[in-house]
């Protein structure tokens, strides 16, 4: 491991030719709330917004190194991968095809145009990453391009160790815990390893995606069945092998899940109150503040976040994902007498804090009843028991459907 350390050093040096150190920044507004110090290593502000740009960039520089005659490599990214190959191949002067899934964010996709301005061909291919990953291995083994893995790659991992370099050299020393978001385990692995024995880690992963879980449940990577891809950056159905051997130590009870629309509340704060623009990914670690809140009363903290990518056409759906999270948003069907004045004896059971953000007929079930689709807002989410309560009382037939996936995906 003191080979893996002094290459991880010798990495982040020559990262110094393409970009400055990333801050390391402490957040009072967090600190005063969790009662710790806590450090914020903004990865989002690296050139490409995500700290992949040093996997990439280490793993062609050490290619290239060694066949100085490989002109093409190739790629499988949901974007922030992409972006970090796009902008390594512009800077060492060599041709990329990347394989990016279909449903990628628009603004990865112009992002990473942009980087590769000239240089790079984009392919969109498949609905989930690990489709467009088989198909850039296959084209690859074609072409005798190299392909440039994501995170499952000695060279890619001794990259993203650059952001532990730094969090040291920043710090003056190693902090209590570090917080690490996971997908593939690229930048968990790295950084594992370069700080283990110095401090505690705690492992991050969206619960519609929990490879490493999973993994560490197995003995072994295994594929997830289904993959909830909203936090795109990490939403990865099977763990790297690799990362997986360097991971596979750690204690299954270090590693906490976060609930997709719990992440959207976490990037909406981080915005709102700090100015922040995090992507779902991004936010993970601080996401997992509140559930550690017990262990880091304290001690000094760094959270990775570990990427900025985030197109804002998406976020009237994180607003929406977070009020339902927060239980200031429902929606509900109710069956309604269709007589006069029945709407608006069901309207004048609504409090004064309770606003219709959404009403609609789905049908006429009956010659007398019809049901209703309603989404209300309120400001606190102690309001609605004595909505419902009114709704009961006056004999009311309704269903809570703010919480079924199935329902509340087709309906709403």
């Amino acid at each position: 491991m003191t080979d893996f350390a002094a290459n991880a050093r010798q990495a982040c040096a020559e990262m110094r030719a393409l970009f400055a150190e990333t801050p390391l920044l402490r957040n009072d507004h967090l600190s005063q709330r969790y009662e710790a110090d806590i450090w914020l290593k903004r990865e989002d502000l690296s050139p490409v917004r995500s700290y992949k740009i040093r996997g990439a960039f280490n793993a062609m520089r050490k290619v290239l190194a060694r066949d100085p005659g490989q002109a093409q490599f190739v790629c499988a990214s949901a974007g922030n991968h992409a972006q970090g190959v796009a902008f390594a191949c512009r800077h060492f002067g060599v041709r990329g095809t990347i394989f990016m899934p279909v449903t990628t964010p628009q603004q990865k996709i112009d992002k990473t145009r942009m980087f590769g301005a000239g240089v790079v061909d984009i392919r969109l291919t498949g609905d989930y990453f690990d489709q467009s990953l088989a198909a850039a291995q296959g084209y690859c083994a074609q072409q005798g391009a190299h392909f440039l893995s994501p995170f499952d790659d000695a060279d890619v991992i001794e990259g993203q160790a650059s952001v532990a370099v730094e969090i040291v050299e920043q710090l003056g020393h190693a902090p209590d815990m570090v917080i690490l978001p996971v997908g593939g385990g690229g930048l968990a692995s790295g950084i594992t390893a370069y700080l283990s024995g110095q401090c505690d880690f705690r492992f991050i992963e969206p619960a519609g995606g929990a490879s490493l879980t999973a993994a560490l449940a197995a003995g072994a990577p295994v594929t997830l069945p289904r993959v909830n891809s909203f936090v795109d950056g990490a939403a990865v159905a099977r763990l790297g092998e690799r990362t997986f051997g360097m991971l596979q130590g750690i204690d299954p009870g270090d590693v906490l899940l976060a609930p997709e629309d719990r992440i959207c509340t976490t990037m909406l704060e981080m915005l709102n109150v700090e100015g922040i623009v995090l992507e779902p990914a991004g936010a993970l670690a601080i996401d997992a503040l509140g559930d550690l809140a017990d262990q880091i009363r304290g001690k000094t903290v760094v959270c990775i976040t570990s990427g900025g990518n985030f197109d804002f056409e998406r976020l009237p759906e994180v607003r929406e994902r977070a009020m339902r999270f927060s239980g200031v948003k429902k929606y509900f069907l109710l069956r309604l007498p269709q007589r006069p004045g029945a709407l608006r004896d069901f309207l004048e059971m609504l409090g004064p804090e309770d606003d219709i953000a959404r009403f609609e007929y789905l049908k006429k079930s009956a010659r007398n009843f019809g049901t209703v689709l309603i989404g209300i807002e309120t400001t606190d989410a102690s309001n609605f028991p004595a909505l419902f309560d009114r709704m009961d009382a006056a004999g009311l037939a309704w269903r809570d459907i703010t919480s079924d996936e199935t329902l509340s995906e087709f309906l709403i």
